[in-house]
């Protein structure tokens, strides 16, 4: 098997989802850091791999690309522990990742990376607060959902757990105060529980 290259950008949560499955699954990689605060992931190269023009992309072979961090999730997931099996578990994993990309990353990731990442928090101040309010609902769902339980899915730690935690355990970089939500505070310890765990700024 050839080896897989990981096109990213290292304070991401989309391409942090897939360092921390690349290693807990224990399968080599080479990471490729494409700053997109430089324009890198608009150029003709780096367009060729990804029309879009955003990170991550996976390649996973001569002229094989694959794009959004939720699929290469599955991609890679496909045959091993952090996926089941079951038709009905499987459709409520994905179920968690249009979540995640839908209701969650548009308002918890973006106010990250207007606060934290551009440092302009001051210009965003009034978009911040819509954003604020969808993702503060968010994290009610996941909260209300997570009660009594300890992953997202058939108890046991899945894609759903790690698609949710990338930018869930980050959320106070975009202004989110998660003191309240108990539940969640318990599944981040969980998750940093995990075998092999890796820090989102670790490539």
């Amino acid at each position: 098997m050839e080896t897989l290259r990981l096109y990213d950008f290292l304070p991401s949560g989309n391409g942090y989802k897939i360092r921390l499955l690349l290693t807990q699954i224990g399968m080599p990689f080479e990471r490729i850091e494409i700053n997109i605060l430089k324009g890198e992931s608009r150029t003709s190269e780096f367009l060729s791999k990804n029309l879009n023009g955003k990170i991550p992309v996976l390649e996973i072979g001569e002229d094989k690309y694959l794009a959004e961090s939720n699929a290469i999730l599955m991609y890679l997931s496909e045959g091993t522990e952090f996926l089941p099996y079951d038709h009905y578990s499987k459709a409520q994993v994905l179920q968690w990742l249009f979540f995640e990309q839908y209701s969650h990353e548009p308002f918890i990731a973006t106010s990250r990376y207007w606060i934290s990442i551009l440092g302009k928090a001051e210009e965003y101040k009034e978009a911040l607060k819509e954003k604020h309010q969808h993702g503060y609902a968010a994290l009610e769902v996941m909260e209300n959902h997570l009660t009594g339980k300890k992953f997202f899915v058939g108890e046991r730690y899945t894609v759903a757990d790690i698609a949710l935690f990338a930018y869930t355990h980050v959320a106070d970089e975009g202004g989110f105060d998660l003191s309240k939500f108990k539940a969640i505070g318990a599944w981040i310890e969980r998750i940093k529980a995990q075998p092999r765990f890796i820090g989102i700024g670790e490539g």
